[in-house]
């Protein structure tokens, strides 16, 4: 809990002082590996005009959710855009990809789409921070395991990753979030679903690999899977912040927990100049 106060005191602390100007725009993004084109919300900070270059904060929405949710529900993401002066894209998953290339439905590509494909069109089109040392990748819910799963297989593209209440690890759900339909039943393709888990893939790390902010509320239904993760991280020696706190699986939950994400990402960026 002594993160979370300091997290908490540095970033509302920080917002109070200051005046905020960002610009939120929705882009049209294109996929080569689905060939078709896709939306995104790109947020650059008051002082984009400048000369200087910014790093990225990659932000993934949950299950059922779009591109615009982060937008829409979270009323002051474009202040912490000026705040930390870093730029903010808001990608789709298609409702429910997983944000893996699906084994079994080649028109489910957002891994390719979300860890090469925007990152690539948005460094061709923005002043950006061209290194893992200037991305950062985190999300909520099922956006919580993509951010995860794409930092943790692609540490040359990423050099942070948070998870707000993610699905780290699926396999106790086999009914729910058409998990199936991406990977194929628990039943009949077990490999899959032990494959493409999180909380399976920590053998990709190594201490400091990457700079790791997990946090989930105590009355969430991923609470247990959180803490199994946090407890797997712990034994493989892997350092990451761990925040743990009252809150269920809600955007009251997620609003307060991307401040602390934010906040987390700035340090990492400023670190890594």
């Amino acid at each position: 809990m002594k993160l979370f106060r300091n997290l908490s005191f540095l970033a509302f602390s920080l917002l109070a002082f200051s005046s905020f100007a960002a610009k939120v725009d929705t882009v049209d993004t294109y996929s080569a590996s689905m060939k078709k084109t896709i939306k995104a919300v790109v947020i650059t900070p008051d002082s984009y005009a400048s000369g200087k270059v910014f790093p990225v904060l990659y932000l993934l929405h949950g299950y059922s959710g779009n591109y615009s949710d982060w937008a829409k529900k979270h009323l002051t993401i474009n202040e912490l855009a000026d705040q930390y002066q870093m730029m903010i894209v808001c990608a789709d998953g298609n409702f429910s990809s997983w944000y893996f290339d699906s084994p079994i439905d080649p028109s489910y590509k957002y891994e390719t789409y979300v860890a090469s494909e925007l990152p690539a069109w948005i460094d061709s089109r923005y002043k950006t921070v061209k290194s893992r040392e200037g991305r950062g990748i985190a999300g909520l819910s099922m956006g919580g395991h993509g951010a995860l799963y794409l930092a943790f297989k692609h540490q040359d593209v990423f050099g942070a990753a948070g998870s707000m209440s993610g699905g780290v690890d699926f396999r106790p759900f086999p009914n729910n979030w058409d998990i199936a339909k991406r990977l194929g039943t628990y039943a009949q393709t077990p490999e899959n679903w032990e494959k493409y888990t999180v909380i399976n893939l920590l053998h990709l790390l190594t201490p400091n690999s990457l700079a790791l902010l997990i946090d989930c509320g105590t009355e969430d239904f991923f609470y247990g899977v959180n803490e199994n993760l946090h407890a797997k991280l712990i034994e493989r020696n892997i350092p990451h912040d761990y925040i743990s706190r009252p809150g269920a699986h809600n955007w009251g939950y997620w609003n307060k927990a991307l401040t602390y994400q934010a906040l987390f990402m700035k340090q990492f960026f400023d670190r890594k100049k």
